[in-house]
C-alpha cells in the first residue's frame, strides 16, 4: 500500500508512531470490509492478512499495536460496547437492532449501501393486507425493525425470526412478507418476490466506544478525521 511508504514521514500519520495503547477494530467478511479497507490504508493501517482465506479471527496489521477482530456483523455493536474493540464498522440495520447504546456514532461512511424493504410473493395484494388493524405475518431476522415500522401503520404482526434463506418463507406459506435488505433486487425476481414497501436506507457506520475515545483520544481522533475525509472525497 503506498500509504505505508508515508508514515514516518507525513506528520498526518505521527500518531502512529508514539503509540503505547493497543487498537483493537471489530469488522466483518465480506462487503463491509471490502469496502473498509481502502479508508484503512488512508489512515496508514493494512491488515496483515486477508480473513476470506485466512482461518484467524484476530489479524494483525502492519502495526504492532493496532488489530483486526473478525465477528459476524451482528456481533459487531457488543464487541465494541463492551470494550472488547475500540471502534469497528456496522450497518445501521444492525445498529437499529442493537440499540446503539454506549456507542459513539461519528460518521456515515456511506458504504455497504441497500435498503430494508418489505417483500412478498407476487401477486399478493399487499395494500389490502397492510391496511391498519391487519394483521401479518412476518419473517426476519429484524424483529425490532419489523415490529416498529408495522406499528406505525397500526398493523398487528406476528413475527417469526429467522437467520437466512428469507425469500423461502412466503412461498412455502411460513409467511405472508419478509422485512429483509435488498441491493439489486436480483434475489427477489428469481424467487418470485417483489419489494412493496421501503422502510429504510442502510449503509453502514464508524462505531466507537466511549470510554476509548476519552482514554485513546490522540490514537482515535485521527482515524476518525481520514475516514471523514473519506468520505467527504467520494461524496
Amino acid at each position: 500500500m503506498i500509504f505505508i511508504d508515508n508514515l514516518h514521514s507525513n506528520s498526518k500519520f505521527d500518531w502512529v508512531k508514539n503509540m503505547s495503547q493497543q487498537l483493537t477494530i471489530a469488522l466483518s467478511k465480506g462487503r463491509i470490509f471490502d469496502e473498509t479497507l481502502p479508508m484503512l490504508a488512508q489512515a496508514g493501517i493494512v491488515p496483515n492478512e486477508n480473513p476470506e482465506t485466512s482461518r484467524k479471527l484476530i489479524i494483525d496489521t502492519n502495526h504492532q499495536d493496532i488489530r483486526v477482530v473478525i465477528v459476524r456483523a451482528s456481533d459487531v455493536p457488543t464487541y465494541v460496547q463492551y470494550g472488547a474493540a475500540d471502534f469497528g464498522i456496522a450497518g445501521k440495520d444492525v445498529l437499529i437492532e442493537h440499540g446503539g447504546s454506549g456507542l459513539y456514532q461519528p460518521i456515515d461512511l456511506k458504504i455497504a449501501q441497500c435498503r430494508m424493504m418489505v417483500a412478498v410473493r407476487q401477486g399478493f395484494d399487499y395494500r389490502k393486507a397492510s391496511q391498519p388493524g391487519c394483521r401479518l405475518r412476518i419473517a426476519t431476522k429484524y424483529p425490532h425493525i419489523a415490529r416498529e415500522h408495522f406499528a406505525s401503520k397500526g398493523v398487528h404482526v406476528d413475527i417469526i425470526k429467522l437467520y437466512g434463506s428469507m425469500e423461502l418463507a412466503p412461498l412455502v406459506g411460513l409467511s405472508d412478507a419478509i422485512v429483509d435488505l435488498v441491493s439489486t433486487g436480483n434475489t427477489l425476481k428469481a424467487n418470485h418476490l417483489e419489494a412493496v414497501e421501503h422502510i429504510a436506507d442502510i449503509s453502514s457506520r464508524l462505531i466507537v466506544n466511549k470510554a476509548s475515545l476519552k482514554l485513546k483520544y490522540n490514537l482515535i481522533q485521527p482515524i476518525i478525521e481520514t475516514f471523514k475525509q473519506a468520505v467527504a472525497a467520494s461524496s
